[in-house]
């Protein structure tokens, strides 16, 4: 069983900062695949972020690519988001999920490849 725990949403204003963390339970957390998601009131949940395993290899969704940036920490049981540059639209809950298993060097943007989430942290961005 693989438990994930965020941390790190909050309230920032239009053009502000937040990092967001996410603390993978297990003795191989640092093998894992590991992917940010978000869902804004009345809107499907979308990929925001992915790292592969291993390779560390990253993807985002568009409207996000040169904002955010997803990494692992030196402890590599750790996953960060750091988001930049925040806009009112990136207003919504971020759930870290993993996927401890699979092909090395592939980056998840499909939530149901995911088979273990976190709880959600909401993140709100004002103008």
């Amino acid at each position: 069983q693989v438990q994930l725990v965020e941390s790190g949403g909050g309230l920032v204003q239009t053009g502000g900062s937040l990092r967001l963390s996410c603390a993978a339970s297990g003795r191989t957390a640092s093998n894992y695949a590991m992917g940010w998601f978000r869902q804004a009131p009345g809107k499907e949940q979308e990929f925001v972020a992915g790292i592969s395993r291993y390779e560390g290899i990253t993807d985002y969704t568009d409207s996000v690519k040169g904002r955010f940036t997803i990494s692992k920490g030196n402890a590599r049981n750790t996953v960060y988001l750091q988001m930049n540059s925040l806009k009112t639209e990136d207003t919504a809950v971020y759930y870290c999920a993993a996927r401890t298993s699979g092909a090395i060097g592939i980056v998840h943007t499909v939530a149901s490849d995911y088979n273990y989430w976190g709880q959600g942290t909401q993140v709100t961005v004002s103008s």
